[in-house]
């Protein structure tokens, strides 16, 4: 049986702007207490003089603009207006929206299996093709810019633009990309699918080593580790001798899940603390008795792909000299979003908070470095370049993103990193944390 949390979690779906896994959401009456609080505060008045701008500028669009334009049209530009500056992952997501964000995050949805992050043009930024979806089959790679869905490209201010990947089963989408090191941009046509991804899976990498992939944090993706850690105990004879958690173009998701899978391998020890503007905000979430694997080595296997609730979780077992990280900077999504629901049925997810890993640190824009830097093998001709939170226009400023080193890492695909995760999890346990080297 798995260790429960003694403090209540925050419940989120991390994630990345639009589709699943890019948020972290609070319960409704969290969210309602956090409205009625800024509504108590004196800053949150709402200055007059800009109203009657706004009011006026709404009557000159309604009076004047060469076609009619109805009041609810201009009420939802006005309203995702106020949301597009902030950073990329604040956005305005009306009921349909909301309702495919909610179903995509309990890890069952209609689509290609992509996870993706609006960018100001309206164009979508691939974070990373969920592994063994049609969008991973199809070819599409992380850092890929889908620039047109069937022929029709985006506009900066249509909101969320990925709503026409999601469709019925069977049916096809084509889509436009633009990758960097080819010349032009090249369509690729997806057939939608119901995507139900097994967030987590398991082998054998040698007699007494395992390894557990996670591509995503769902609702159930906490039991489904501990199920997976408990037949690889079995096919161990009991106890393993190491693990490798492989968390490559994760993309994040649920923090209660990451936050689970943490304390089920510390003992003891801070896992994740947020902080924002409004005390709903804050929390602190801790480690309870019990490291399922009794203390066998453990290394974590990341990329550039690697963001939000993977970050927290490799910061947590770092941090707490539970594990070492292999592999290459992670994407630096140290903020909280939390979804807003409204009257009407749509939403506003907001960002509301940054995260901070045990000691007490922001990866925001910034990312986690390895212990073991991992590079592209040389025959990798498609390398992802410039992947990564601190790329993204309007983010979040973070302590320390324009220090040198502090640069985007790589995408890394294929067994060798595996490999290499494996050599370093057989090395023998040092009493410091190991200095950062680089192999290939």
């Amino acid at each position: 049986m798995s260790k429960r949390l003694l403090a209540p979690l925050l419940f989120g779906v991390a994630t990345l702007a639009t589709l699943p896994a890019l948020a972290q959401e609070l319960p409704a009456a969290a969210a309602v207490r956090a409205r009625e609080a800024a509504v108590d505060d004196e800053s949150s008045k709402v200055p007059l003089d800009e109203i009657r701008r706004y009011v006026s500028v709404y009557n000159a669009v309604k009076q004047a603009y060469v076609e009619p334009v109805e009041d609810r049209k201009l009420m939802h530009s006005a309203i995702r207006g106020l949301l597009f500056d902030l950073d990329p992952h604040s956005v305005y997501l009306e009921k349909s929206d909301a309702e495919n964000f909610e179903e995509q995050s309990r890890g069952a949805y209609d689509g290609i299996g992509v996870e993706l992050l609006r960018q100001p043009d309206g164009s979508l930024r691939v974070i990373a093709p969920i592994d063994e979806t049609p969008a991973a089959r199809a070819g599409i790679k992380a850092g890929d810019v889908i620039t047109a869905i069937d022929g029709k490209p985006f506009k900066a201010d249509e909101g969320d633009s990925s709503g026409p990947l999601r469709g019925a089963a069977g049916t096809k989408v084509t889509l436009t990309i633009v990758r960097e090191g080819r010349d032009k941009p090249f369509d690729i046509t997806v057939q939608r699918e119901t995507i139900r991804i097994a967030s987590v899976r398991s082998r054998m990498l040698e007699p007494g080593y395992g390894y557990v992939r996670v591509s995503a944090f769902q609702a159930d993706t906490a039991a489904d580790f501990e199920r997976q850690l408990d037949k690889l105990e079995a096919q161990a004879g009991g106890k393993l001798r190491g693990l490798v958690i492989d968390l490559r173009s994760n993309p994040g998701g649920l923090l209660t899940a990451a936050v689970q899978i943490a304390d089920d391998l510390l003992d003891s020890g801070k896992i994740v603390s947020t902080r924002g503007r409004i005390a709903i905000s804050d929390a602190e979430f801790g480690a309870t008795p019990g490291d399922k694997l009794d203390g066998a080595p453990l290394v974590v296997l990341v990329d550039a792909g690697s963001a939000s609730a993977s970050e927290v979780l490799a910061g947590a077992l770092r941090d707490n000299n539970r594990a070492r990280i292999v592999g290459s900077r992670t994407f630096g999504k140290g903020s909280v979003q939390t979804v807003l629901p409204l009257d009407n049925g749509d939403s506003v997810k907001l960002t509301t908070a940054r995260y901070y890993t045990p000691s007490g640190k922001s990866i925001q824009a910034l990312g986690i470095a390895p212990d073991v830097v991992l590079h592209p093998g040389k025959d990798e001709a498609e390398r992802v370049r410039n992947l990564s939170e601190a790329s993204l226009p309007g983010h979040l400023r973070g302590d320390g993103e324009d220090l040198p080193g502090a640069n985007a890492g790589d995408v890394l695909d294929g067994d060798a990193p595996i490999t290499a995760a494996l050599a370093e999890l057989k090395k023998p346990p040092v009493a410091s944390a190991p200095k950062p080297s680089t192999s290939r």
